[in-house]
């Protein structure tokens, strides 16, 4: 998609960047997948959404759970916030898949999917019967989606993301295990694929950073479905060492150039959590940032939610709060300096 003049003329003033991501939650027309059941509570969900984004004014907004194209055309046509520039990744078996919303031209959108050559299938289900062999899988379930922006007269990668989540499914559709064996495999089999999509965004970006991260402005952003200290969290993180509160922040280190920092250490107590599982808080929605965006100055952080209401607990079956407004899932705003 080609710049317009107005998108160039204004690049160089937005220096501070602000970026959001934020898990929808099932973001369908009513009636259609997994969305609410009437257009009323359809209407209502696209209000509260419409108005966090409204007051957040972000730049760039990395959104999950997005159904088809029409359903967040509805979203974009009640933003009091223009954001007149879209594009989607690929969708998975239920339909749904990352989004970016932007004021800013989006450059050279690609999907991240399959696994690298290294990493082999993994298991995703008990093997089924007959010639079709093990449920094996080599690509991520929800493709991942990167795309290009200028900002401060720079180019900024930002790679939006959502990994297999740790709610768990049955077969059939079920949300509830036959017992605690099944329940203990499919747990298995969902941190296999976390792990693996973990692994293979962080190919994706050292691929991308190419050591440079001390110069090269990327963001990572999306619901990762595990917390800061997760181990397929520190997957995507890269190098250890000089987190951010650690006492190696600040002395450049070897693994500078590759690491991400993860934003999440920057959030006040009292915004520390993005989802409610069973009446505990979790964050498990991040913005990583590569150094040269936490070299030029710590980014500032916030999580949001509609109306300033608590985040409602969440169990194990998430279609208990189809017909609720909002999502069961915080946004994350991150304004960084480019």
């Amino acid at each position: 998609m080609a710049a317009q003049a107005s998108d160039v003329r204004h690049d160089a003033l937005v220096t501070r960047l602000r970026v959001m991501t934020w898990n929808v939650q099932n973001l369908f027309a009513p009636g259609d997948g997994d969305g609410p059941e009437t257009l009323s509570a359809f209407q209502a969900k696209l209000g509260s959404l419409a108005a966090v984004i409204d007051a957040a004014r972000p730049h760039v907004l990395a959104l999950q759970e997005v159904g088809p194209s029409d359903a967040l055309s509805s979203l974009q046509a009640i933003l009091g916030w223009e954001m007149r520039h879209v594009a989607l990744g690929e969708p998975d078996a239920r339909g749904i898949r990352v989004a970016f919303l932007s004021t800013r031209v989006l450059h050279a959108p690609t999907g991240v999917r399959i696994f690298p050559d290294a990493l082999l299938p993994v298991q995703v289900g008990d093997d089924p019967p007959g010639p079709t062999g093990p449920a094996l899988m080599n690509q991520m379930g929800r493709g991942a989606l990167e795309v290009t922006i200028r900002a401060g007269g720079r180019d900024v990668t930002i790679v939006n993301c959502h990994l297999k989540s740790k709610l768990l499914s049955f077969p059939g559709g079920r949300f509830s295990p036959r017992d605690e064996n099944e329940r203990a495999r499919f747990a298995a089999y969902a941190l296999y694929r976390r792990t693996s999509e973990a692994v293979t965004l962080r190919s994706h970006i050292t691929d991308r950073l190419a050591g440079a991260g001390r110069d090269y402005p990327l963001l990572l952003a999306g619901d990762m479905n595990d917390e800061p200290d997760a181990a397929t969290t520190q997957i995507l993180q890269g190098p250890p060492g000089s987190e951010i509160s650690t006492a190696g922040f600040d002395r450049p280190d070897a693994g500078d150039g590759e690491r991400l920092w993860n934003l999440a250490g920057l959030l006040a107590p009292g915004q520390a959590q993005t989802r409610v599982y069973r009446g505990r808080g979790e964050i498990i929605d991040h913005i990583f940032a590569s150094h040269t965006l936490v070299d030029t100055g710590l980014p500032d952080v916030v999580t949001l939610v509609p109306q300033g209401v608590p985040l409602p607990s969440i169990d194990d079956n998430p279609n208990e709060l189809r017909n609720l407004p909002g999502s069961d899932h915080a946004a994350v705003l991150a304004t960084v300096t480019v």
